[in-house]
Formats: C-alpha cells, structure tokens, sequence
C-alpha cells in the first residue's frame, strides 16, 4: 500500500523534500492548529496576505482552503474590495478572477 501524498509533496516534495516536510508538519501540522485563532481567521489573514504580497499562484488553493474553512463567497469578494485600496486595484482585479475560479468549481 502506497502512503497518499500531501498538496506539498505534490507539488514540490520531488525538489525540496525539506520545504515540503516544513510546510506539512511545521505550518500545517502546528501553526494552523493553533488554538488562538479559529481557522477561519486564519484563513481571512492568508488569503488577504496572499493578495497583498501578489502571490495568486498560491491564493486558489487557499480560496478553497477558506470556503471550506466557512468563509462565505460573499466574505471573499468582500475582502478582495477591501483590499483594493490598501493593496492595488491591479492585485484585487487578479484575486477576483482568481476568486471566480474558485467559486465555478463549487
């Protein structure tokens, strides 16, 4: 029986198996279980942070990560109008293209 691999694994564990053992056990495995903040909101800072520092290949699976996470498709859109004028008009148009993505999947 062959062990499933985790989203890092998959999508880097080939190259930098370190990186990707850091990202399951360290960020996942401990900092987003956490009890200071609800998952929620630490979906609400990632995603924001993701828009802000412009980083959209990552904020797709995070979007999702957030729904099922209970941020609402509403709280989203929300969010990324929101930014707009704390992180750019260009950032926030990239994110709802991002974001209406996402929500087609669902």
């Amino acid at each position: 029986m062959t062990e499933q691999q985790s989203a890092a694994q998959r999508l880097v564990g080939d190259i930098a198996p370190k990186l990707a053992e850091l990202t399951d056990d360290v960020l996942f495995g401990d900092v987003w279980d956490r009890e200071a903040l609800a998952k929620r909101d630490r979906s609400l800072v990632t995603i924001s942070s993701l828009i802000t520092s412009g980083a959209f290949e990552q904020l797709a699976s995070h979007l999702r990560l957030a729904r099922s996470n209970g941020l609402s498709k509403d709280e989203v859109i929300e969010t990324i109008i929101h930014l707009a004028f704390y992180a750019g008009w260009p950032k926030a148009m990239s994110a709802v293209q991002v974001a209406r993505g996402v929500f087609d999947e669902e």
